[in-house]
This record gives C-alpha cells, sequence and structure tokens, in this order.
C-alpha cells in the first residue's frame, strides 16, 4: 500500500495547541495567555466590596436610628441641644465635594490623568475641610460643658457624628490612594472603575450624612 501524503503544517498551526501563532510566527509571544491571570482581582469584585461596606454601614445606622428614637420618646431627662452652625457650613461643602468628584470623574473620560487628579485632589481638600468643620463642632459643645455623657442628646450627637466621621476618613484614604496611583493604572478601564468606585461611596456617605443631619434636627436639636 502507498503511504499516505500527510498534510504539510504551515508555521502558524505548529504552535503545539491547534490555534495558531507558531514560533515562526512574528505575532509569537510565548508569555502571552488568553486565559485571565488567576492573581488578578476582578474589577467587579471591588463594587462588591464597596456595595457591601455600603449594606454594612446602613445596618449600623439604621440601629443607632432605632435606639436614638427609642431613647428621644421614652427619656424624662432629655435636653435639647441648639446644634453648632458650622454643622451648615459642612453640609455645603459635603454638596460641592460630590460637585467636584463628578469632575474628576468627566475629565479622566474626556481629558486624562492631570486634570482627573486634579479634581481628585480638590475633592480630597473639602473633605478634609468638612472632618475640620466636625470637630470644631464637637469643640463648640465642649465649650458650652456638654460633653459625652453630659446627657443623652450630647451623648448621640458624638456617637452619631462620630461613626460618620470615621467611615468618612475611610472615603479620604481611599480617595487619596486612587489619586496617587491612577496614573500608574495602564488600562483605562482600571482607571475609571477605580474612580466609579470611590465616587459612589463617597456620594452615599454625603447622602448619609444629610439624613443623620436631619435626625439631629428632629431629635436633638428639637
Amino acid at each position: 500500500m502507498a503511504p499516505v501524503d500527510e498534510p504539510e503544517l504551515s508555521p502558524s498551526d505548529n504552535n503545539g495547541n491547534g490555534i495558531g501563532g507558531g514560533l515562526d510566527d512574528p505575532n509569537y509571544d510565548p508569555y502571552h495567555h488568553s486565559e485571565p491571570d488567576p492573581g488578578s482581582i476582578p474589577l467587579s469584585a471591588y463594587r462588591m466590596i464597596t456595595f457591601l461596606a455600603i449594606i454594612w454601614i446602613v445596618t449600623l445606622f439604621v440601629t443607632l436610628t432605632l435606639v436614638l428614637e427609642s431613647r428621644w420618646v421614652h427619656s424624662n431627662g432629655w435636653v435639647s441641644i441648639p446644634l453648632p452652625h458650622i454643622l451648615y457650613v459642612n453640609t455645603a461643602i459635603l454638596l460641592l465635594s460630590s460637585l467636584t468628584i463628578e469632575r474628576s470623574r468627566f475629565s479622566l473620560r474626556a481629558k486624562g490623568n492631570k486634570h482627573c487628579t486634579r479634581w481628585i485632589f480638590v475633592t480630597l481638600l473639602l473633605g478634609i475641610a468638612f472632618l475640620g468643620g466636625q470637630v470644631v463642632a464637637w469643640r463648640e459643645l465642649s465649650f458650652r460643658g456638654l460633653h459625652f455623657a453630659s446627657n443623652p442628646g450630647s451623648f448621640f450627637f458624638y456617637l452619631i457624628t462620630g461613626a460618620h466621621g470615621l467611615h468618612f476618613l475611610g472615603g479620604i484614604i481611599a480617595l487619596t490612594s486612587v489619586g496617587l496611583f491612577v496614573s500608574r493604572l495602564r488600562q483605562k478601564v482600571k482607571k475609571q472603575t477605580a474612580i466609579d468606585v470611590v465616587a459612589l461611596y463617597w456620594h452615599f456617605m454625603n447622602g448619609l450624612w444629610f439624613y443623620l443631619l436631619a435626625l439631629l434636627l428632629i431629635t436633638v436639636q428639637q
């Protein structure tokens, strides 16, 4: 029987996996793999972590609200406390910071890293100003003789604003990290995801503050 001629393989077919792009292929890259890097974290994971953090924070402040409402309704020793006026300035600062962080997101899409980073650090300055304003509010109450354990109203004021300030500080740390490292990320989708995730948390904390201020006006200040 005459031997059957086997088909000749082209260089692009001789890579050992039947896909193409062998050793003689000028586009062959021995370090390139079509599969995702098992050590990398999917972008969706960052969004999921942010959503879980938001759910946890909502649960915490719903619990504090219920405890505050119960104590406010049933306490005979409740003392009304005029809220420091700096809180309204702080609210305006947060509203402005929501605008600046949106500017950073828009700048990344339209103008690139430089303009984005600039707006990120403007937002950071506003966030630090907000925390500084909260410290001024606490000092004002302290000068009035209203300390943490002076009465139920002052107790909940320090507890609620302190808990919010602590979680807001986490947003400042995250935004600082994005501002420092956004220019080092090679893929634009990763840059956009980083700023989008932090912006989501930032807007949430700002919206939470508006709710907490209304709650303090109704209960603590009456």
